[in-house]
């Protein structure tokens, strides 16, 4: 059987409601008949989520990622990008033959489990990497000529950093510790030359 090739990935549009590929139909297809006699309970379920499954991923920093899905347990999942601490791409055997992936959104939450799960999005490095520049951004690691960080520029440019003030203080020690051996070797020197 040929692999099936995927359509052009689209470009992720803020603040518009996206639907997952057609794609991830035909991948629950495929993981509902490895599921054997419970091919049609697993389908039908599966089936709900596709046709229910929306995201959205928002522009504003302050604003985040949403999802909805569901028909008789409906869940919907708003993080915003201030929430967010690590996303990971993954793909199994499958997913990759059809040129899929599922990206988890993790937050700081005492649960293990990824926060938020999404699936259907052909260009999953992509979103990614849009994840990763708005929670930068969300956090004030934009850039460094953006407004949440002037003031900090400011108060850098009179005092130095505790990274650096630390460090002055660490060559003090051992400027000092330095003249404390050298201190010995000429008190011991001298007590030689005067007999």
């Amino acid at each position: 059987m040929i692999p099936p090739h995927p359509a052009t990935p689209a470009p992720i549009v803020p603040g518009v409601v996206i639907s997952p590929d057609p794609m991830l139909m035909r991948y629950y297809l495929v993981i509902a008949l490895l599921t054997g006699p419970a091919f049609p309970f697993t389908l039908l379920a599966l089936y709900f989520q596709y046709i229910t499954l929306r995201y959205r991923f928002d522009e504003d920093q302050d604003a985040g990622v949403w999802m909805a899905r569901g028909i008789l347990f409906k869940k919907e999942v708003n993080l915003t990008y201030r929430r967010v601490q690590d996303i990971h791409v993954s793909r199994n055997v499958i997913q990759r033959w059809f040129g899929l992936a599922t990206v988890s959104v993790q937050t700081a939450s005492a649960n293990a489990t990824p926060e938020m799960l999404i699936e259907g999005v052909l260009d999953a490095d992509g979103l990614r990497d849009f994840l990763y520049q708005r929670m930068r951004g969300a956090k004030g690691l934009d850039s460094p000529s953006s407004p949440s960080t002037a003031p900090a520029e400011s108060a850098s440019a009179t005092s130095p950093p505790p990274a650096d003030e630390a460090l002055v203080i660490l060559r003090e020690i051992r400027d000092s510790l330095a003249s404390l051996q050298l201190q010995p070797a000429r008190n011991s020197g001298n007590s030689r030359s005067s007999p």
